[in-house]
């Protein structure tokens, strides 16, 4: 019958005591009913939608329980209270009229006989609310619950057994005992039940013997499932629970899935723990039937409505499209409209292309935002993490190499090895946002390098050497290593970060905090009005529509619409591309040093994603010249601008300046000894004590520390390297 039997196996023999007659009539009528409801449920628009799928789909079948209850009102409150018994039933029944809908075959002699009855698996739907799981308590057991929450981990698939065959060592009687489901075990018998003939041996006390090879087994894989953060009360932790899930719902889900899960709130006796306590049980949900939350964070393809599409081509076909996305980035965020134009680039992205020899080219932006305090840029990426289809953020003080790789963790129970992926490979698909990046360990930043131009994560630790996917665009927000952006320093001094993960960000803005008083009276204006209509909470609705809106316009886009460069706009491209580099060498051999943002190959690859994206907004396959123009304008006032920033060492110093910085230079050397701390607060009011101008001892400092004489460290102290 089932792989459930044990279960109804085991109920039978305890109804029997009873009235066993009525129990079986009962279960024999709920059985018919169950057929009929296959059968015969009819939905408004007259098609049969669970005979078809049975047809359609003979392993399987979604039964959806408002139209169980639409078709008997006994049905589910059945299935509710005692879903090991009923679920069985259900299943069989399922089974019995998968073999009268099929058409009868040959059999060996020759007759027309019915098929064999297959193994089809029910799995419940229901849209009732879910259940909160610190709600989910004792009264729960054996009962059938909703609960929502996310994966967080996922086993490898094992093999159950439904039915283990045993042979008894003495008389070699075979037996097939059914197996509990789930995570249960099989009951095995302590004697045989051979009757001895006269003369013979009678058979010991535990004569059996498993046969593992002539078993039945079906795949069963175990999952964890954790609370939706939304849902953890302040100040708590996140709960989670174990899922056991088998036969088709195996490996259908990844760790970082949103679920939500009907199943049967068990119970399993836990191994190792509570050796003395032999009443407690480690509960654990048994899962009949689940489905993936709000399709937008989902990892499956969404499905869009002929009026959705019919909207986004609508809004595509307009003139100023490409205005009308970029004015709902941010919203509430006043000004930065470059920046805005280039976050709406990174959250669609450019086309991802794969060469015929297998090297695989990324087509996702990555932006850095660099500048003072206060220029909303965590806010940009606290909407970046809302808007993107997938999305994950994360702070670098707090982020490890491996939370944003992955680790090799040990399961506690098996002792086994094995992977969890970290906010790089979570984000798979989508936007990686990462705040405070400069604060983040040197060594740490280099683990994001190959998952910022590979996109893929290389991993060999603990016997596991794997590459997983990160195909992922990174937002990041960073302050200048003296927390404001300093105008008095060169452009290599204000962005302390290394070239090698500079290049890898296709655009750099520096995000000023410019004082001027037309400026900051709109912008004190603009905040004031918006925390005075933030309390309007009628207007909330409206506004999750419209950020749904584009989270569904930017899904729309990357699945349906590939752009390539036309032949003019790569003609465009290859001209201008050729000019900055030319201006970068002119600019190097003017001031001697190269520039602190290296003008590469990759930044031609850089303008390349962001007409193709600007080209997707619009829903068009062709990227032409006017895409490439803006480009390389949004490129011109990032990066180039941030190339070009800050002083250069050149500037004309009068012969006084000189010898007052030479003054400044010798006061300091006495000042600090060799391999000694100061604040650097300390040394200037020192030294301002004395007589010295503050902004000549300034510039005195940032000439040692270019000759590398000295060297600033945490919290701006200095130390001083060489006389």
């Amino acid at each position: 019958m089932g792989w459930d039997e044990g279960a109804v196996y085991y109920s039978d023999q305890a109804q029997v005591l009873g009235d066993g007659t009525a129990a079986a009539a009962s279960r024999h009528s709920v059985l018919r009913k169950f057929k009929e409801f296959i059968r015969g449920f009819e939905t408004s628009k007259n098609t049969f939608p669970y005979r078809e799928g049975l047809l359609h789909n003979p392993k399987f079948l979604a039964v959806d329980m408002e139209d169980l209850d639409a078709f008997d009102a006994d049905l589910p409150s059945l299935l509710r209270s005692a879903p090991a018994d009923y679920l069985p039933l259900f299943e069989t029944a399922a089974a019995e009229v998968l073999v009268s809908l099929k058409s009868k075959v040959p059999g060996d002699t020759g007759e027309m006989e019915e098929r064999e009855t297959g193994d089809v698996q029910i799995l419940l739907t229901s849209k009732e609310d879910p259940v909160s799981m610190r709600s989910v308590g004792a009264q729960y057991i054996s009962k059938l619950v909703k609960i929502a929450g996310i994966t967080i981990a996922a086993s490898r698939t094992k093999a159950k057994a439904t039915y283990v065959t045993l042979v008894c060592r003495n008389c070699r009687n075979v037996k097939m005992v059914p197996c509990r489901p789930g995570l249960g075990g099989a009951i095995v018998p302590r004697s045989c039940d051979h009757v001895p003939q006269p003369g013979e041996e009678r058979c010991p006390l535990d004569p059996w013997l498993v046969v593992p090879d002539r078993s039945k087994y079906v795949d069963q894989q175990t999952l964890k499932l954790q609370e939706n953060p939304e849902d953890v009360p302040t100040g708590e932790l996140p709960r989670n629970i174990l899922l056991s899930v088998d036969r088709h719902l195996v490996q259908t889900i990844v760790p970082g899935t949103r679920l939500s899960i009907m199943g049967i709130y068990s119970i399993f006796q836990a191994s190792a723990s509570h050796r003395g306590a032999v009443a407690v049980r480690q509960p654990y949900i048994r899962v009949v039937g689940m489905e993936e939350t709000n399709e937008a964070n989902s990892r499956g393809a969404a499905a869009f409505t002929s009026e959705e599409v019919e909207e986004f081509k609508k809004i595509a076909s307009q003139p100023d499209a490409y205005k009308y996305i970029c004015s709902k980035i941010a919203p509430s965020i006043f000004g930065h409209d470059d920046v805005k134009k280039a976050v709406a680039c990174l959250l669609f992205g450019g086309s991802r292309k794969v060469l015929p020899d297998g090297v695989k080219l990324r087509g996702d932006i990555n932006v850095l935002l660099l500048g003072d305090p206060s220029t909303a840029k965590s806010q940009f990426l606290k909407f970046v993490e809302k808007t993107a289809p997938i999305a994950v953020y994360t702070s670098g003080k707090g982020s490890s190499a491996a939370g944003l790789t992955a680790s090799v963790i040990r399961d506690s129970s098996s002792r086994e090895f094995y992977l969890e992926g970290g906010a790089m490979v979570l984000a798979d698909g989508g936007v990686v946002c990462i705040d405070e990046f400069d604060k983040m360990r040197p060594e740490d930043r280099v683990a994001i390098h190959e998952a910022m131009e590979q996109q893929t994560i290389s991993i060999a630790k603990a016997g596991i050497t794997t590459v997983l996917n990160s195909r992922t665009s990174v937002l990041a927000a960073a302050n200048p290593p003296s927390g404001r952006y300093d105008d008095l320093k060169t452009a290599q001094d204000n962005i302390d970060l290394q070239t090698t993960i500079l290049s890898r960000f296709d655009l750099i803005f520096i995000v000023k905090d410019v004082r001027m008083y037309s400026q900051d009276k709109i912008i004190a204006s603009h905040i004031i009005k918006v925390h005075a209509s933030a309390n309007a909470a009628s207007a909330d609705s409206k506004t999750s529509k419209e950020e749904n809106w584009l989270k569904r316009y930017i899904q729309y886009c990357r699945a349906e619409c590939h752009p390539r460069l036309s032949e003019s706009a790569s003609a465009l491209l290859q001209n201008s591309y050729i000019t900055i580099r030319q201006d970068m060498r002119q600019q190097a051999n003017d001031t001697g040093e190269a520039a602190a943002i290296p003008i590469t190959v990759r930044q031609l690859e850089a303008i390349v994603r962001l007409s193709e994206a600007l080209a997707r907004m619009k829903l068009s396959h062709v990227a032409t010249e006017e895409n490439v123009q803006e480009a390389i304008r949004l490129f011109t006032v990032s990066t180039m601008d941030a190339a070009r920033s800050g002083i250069n060492q050149q500037i004309n110093l009068t012969p006084e300046m000189a010898n007052e910085i030479k003054q400044a230079e010798t006061q300091i050397k006495r000042r600090i000894g060799i391999g000694n701390h100061i604040s650097e607060r300390k040394l200037i009011d020192e030294l301002t004590r004395m007589g010295m101008n503050d902004s000549i001892v300034r510039r005195a400092l940032i000439i040692m520390h270019q000759r590398d004489e000295v060297e600033y460290k945490r919290e701006r102290r200095l130390i001083f390297r060489k006389a």
